[in-house]
């Protein structure tokens, strides 16, 4: 509790000082104030300098500067958040304060709730569609036990697509970039019926030829080719009452990430490092090799040796209704909302030339939801207050089979066993079908009451239970061998909430101080098992975090700041490992022991001269393990993954008016992330070192702002560095996933 403490008294301290600058400060023209941005983190509009939550809100201008076109390009873009992923269009890794989880199978659920129009997106495999045609995107900092609740004990991505409106409008951009890429997006909307009926159609297509060459075909991978519409409706029939339909596609049709190999076993003891492995000054050297004796040589992370040349196929479909009405100072709000997404992504999963390890992911996922709130709608009262009722209906089918160690076949064929295949010594293709339904209840409420004019107060608690029943079926070579059958019903519940104090020191700073709770389910790991204590169920994990802040505008709304200090005690951790079984490399999720995690986070946005804003924002953290001890290894004491000590972004806008009436617009920003661990062993070689990231974009603006052309540089330094690793010490080799390398390319905008 020290960490918290100390913020507290240094945040009152600069609120002061900050205080008396503002009131000695004579006010900013407005042309020069900075403009009020609206969220909705709290279920209701309010001003994001008066919502006592740590927050970051993204605008479409922004999003659209750093060409944000999926949920891993927000990487950094808010303090404390990491995401990356292994795959190429779903299972992102979201990391929020070091909160998060590294498992990608498809019944699996992040400590981060990602939300779009107020819809959970709860399948791993839809969390990377739908960046397209954004109003704004807010990032929300720690649990959020009572409004969102469901699995959010890291914070939630809220994101808001731009909605129908009475008035005719039409958007259009077209970007082409290195390696022949080529986004395209559209939007049109209108009255279908004045004052009554307005619609909004929108999509998008994202190509590109790939950055990474196999030389063993001369072709390019890692290419993406994707598209996406939505199509949205608001009715208003009348003042009191609207309802807001929508329906999206996505659908996928890129490579598969095809890593990049390293070799990990030595052929001497010049080449062995002290764990047994390859040292690392022999990573490319030739004397090290996998486990069939390859390895890449060549020190080029954007060439590889691939016999195999996957495609990862992902279909998505959505449709929402979300109805308001307005009475008697009350607003009852419903949100119904169907998912659909199948996935087959066949991999070269091992990166080399050989058949050793090659797998066909194979999901379905269909989710159903409700939520019901009745909410206070009364400006003029001291007491706002929501109530509300929640249920997910959920079911995860999954027949993943795993082809390993193919090209040993021939050496284990006999006339009794003519396919070569020998599970003992893991030459088999493996496989685990299994069906996960779950049945998802809630309620909640939360109160603010204003206890004098300057200081209010938050309570709030919700009750969660999820029933879960999982099939599952572990076995070799499409079922001719049954390793494992389980079938296992639980219930998961838990309470989690809120309590919180918020000051206004002057109209414009104010602190806050709060306690949260948040909570993940338990469930079923959704893995490859051989052994019926990997099926048993784990257990919830639970996170109180205790947190200051200081919400501050001053210089005549020229300068605004927010800080926070934040302290977690988190408990039963859902971590996700490996182990070595049957000479095979294997993946667990179990409950580790108590982790603690504190730390510090800064925004700052500030506009010196009318045409120049600036913007920066930095997140200290101390993220480590307590007692934890997984498969006879000691991880006690170590970093937890995906979590660098120190992040950094700042960015700069400047808008050159011209005697025309047109500007000439400039953006530059920058991000860094200090070192970063990937794996709960802290090894040296499964982590990437401190790196800055920059981009630019310099473009031509039409008097009325309707037209905007230009050129932009992402990755302008051509940084090359890993975003992922994946360690299958079994097989002899580390897979790693790089960064997407410089690109350079010229835009075009339309808007009416």
């Amino acid at each position: 509790m020290k960490a918290p403490m100390f913020m507290g008294c240094a945040l009152l301290a600069l609120s002061s000082g900050f205080a008396a600058a503002q009131t000695v400060s004579p006010p900013a023209p407005d042309n020069t104030a900075i403009a009020e941005i609206v969220v909705t983190a709290q279920k209701r509009a309010e001003n994001l300098q008066d919502v006592p939550v740590s927050v970051t809100a993204l605008t479409s201008e922004t999003l659209a500067a750093r060409g944000v076109t999926n949920v891993l390009a927000l990487n950094n873009m808010a303090p404390g958040m990491r995401i990356s992923a292994n795959d190429a269009a779903a299972n992102p890794k979201i990391y929020i304060r070091g909160v998060g989880l590294s498992d990608f199978n498809p019944n699996a659920s992040s400590g981060v709730g990602v939300y779009v129009d107020g819809v959970y997106i709860g399948s791993p495999l839809a969390q990377m569609a739908g960046f397209f045609d954004l109003a704004q995107v807010e990032v929300l900092r720690g649990p959020q036990g009572t409004l969102y609740g469901r699995n959010t004990n890291g914070g939630a991505i809220n994101i808001t697509t731009k909605r129908p409106t009475q008035t005719f409008t039409a958007d259009a951009s077209l970007e082409y970039a290195t390696f022949n890429a080529v986004r395209a997006e559209a939007a049109v909307g209108g009255p279908i019926i004045a004052d009554k009926l307005a619609f909004r159609a929108a999509a998008q297509l994202t190509r590109d030829d790939g950055y990474t060459h196999n030389r063993v075909t001369g072709n390019d991978l890692n290419a993406a080719d994707n598209w996406a519409g939505r199509l949205s409706l608001l009715y208003t029939p009348s003042d009191d009452f609207e309802v807001l339909a929508q329906v999206n596609r996505y659908v996928n049709r890129g490579d598969a990430i095809t890593p990049q190999h390293r070799a990990l076993f030595p052929s001497d003891a010049a080449s062995t490092g002290p764990d047994g492995l390859c040292l690392a000054s022999a990573y490319a050297s030739g004397a090290c090799g996998d486990l069939m004796g390859y390895a890449d040589t060549d020190k080029n992370d954007r060439a590889v040796d691939a016999n195999l040349e996957g495609k990862d196929k992902i279909d998505l479909f959505g449709a929402s209704a979300q109805a308001t009405w307005s009475f008697n100072k009350l607003q009852l709000v419903s949100v119904t909302a169907w998912q659909w997404a199948h996935r087959n992504d066949v991999e070269n999963t091992d990166g080399g030339p050989l058949q050793m390890l090659e797998i066909n992911y194979r999901s379905r996922h269909q989710q159903f939801t409700q939520e019901l709130r009745l909410q206070s709608d009364n400006p003029d009262s001291p007491l706002s207050w929501v109530l509300g009722g929640y249920f997910m209906d959920e079911r995860v089918e999954d027949n993943t089979r795993q082809d390993t160690l193919r090209d040993f076949r021939p050496f284990f064929v006999t006339p009794d066993n003519p396919t070569g295949v020998s599970p003992a010594d893991s030459v088999a293709v493996f496989g685990w079908p299994y069906v996960q339904k779950t049945k998802g209840y809630a309620v909640f409420g939360q109160a603010d009451y204003k206890i004098s004019d300057r200081l209010t107060g938050t309570v709030g608690l919700r009750w969660s239970a999820d029933k879960k029943h999982m099939n599952y079926r572990s076995q070799i070579e499409d079922g001719a061998f049954i390793l494992l059958e389980s079938d296992q019903k639980k219930t998961f519940s838990a309470f989690s909430g809120r309590l919180g104090l918020r000051y206004e020191l002057t109209p414009d700073t104010n602190v806050y101080a709060t306690y949260n709770r948040g909570y993940k389910a338990g469930g079923f790991f959704g893995g490859l098992a051989t052994s019926p204590e990997e099926v048993e169920p784990y257990d919830n994990e639970t996170l109180d975090a205790y947190e200051v802040g200081m919400k501050s505008e001053f210089f005549g709304r020229r300068v605004r700041l927010n800080v926070s200090g934040f302290y977690y005690d988190y408990k039963n951790q859902q971590v996700f490992a490996q182990a070595l079984r049957n000479g095979l490399t294997v993946l667990v999720l179990d409950n580790a022991a108590n982790s603690k995690v504190y730390g510090g986070e800064a925004e700052i946005t500030a506009r010196p001269i009318q045409p120049l804003t600036l913007t920066a924002g930095i997140s200290l953290l101390h993220a480590k393990f307590g007692e934890y001890f997984s498969e006879g290894q000691d991880f006690t004491g170590n970093w937890l993954p995906q979590s660098p000590k120190v992040t950094f972004n700042v960015a700069a806008n400047y808008v050159a008016p011209l005697a025309s009436g047109a500007s000439i617009v400039a953006n530059v920003d920058a991000n860094y992330g200090s070192k970063v661990y990937f794996e709960n062993s802290n090894a040296p070689r499964l982590s990437q070192d401190a790196v800055w990231v920059a981009g630019a974009q310099l473009s031509w603006r039409s008097p009325n702002g309707g037209i905007e052309a230009g050129a932009f540089a992402r990755n302008l330094f051509d940084k090359s560095y890993v975003v992922s690793i994946s360690n299958i010490d079994s097989l002899g080799e580390d897979l790693l996933t790089m960064n997407r390398p410089r690109s350079l390319g010229l835009f075009l905008r339309y808007h009416y």
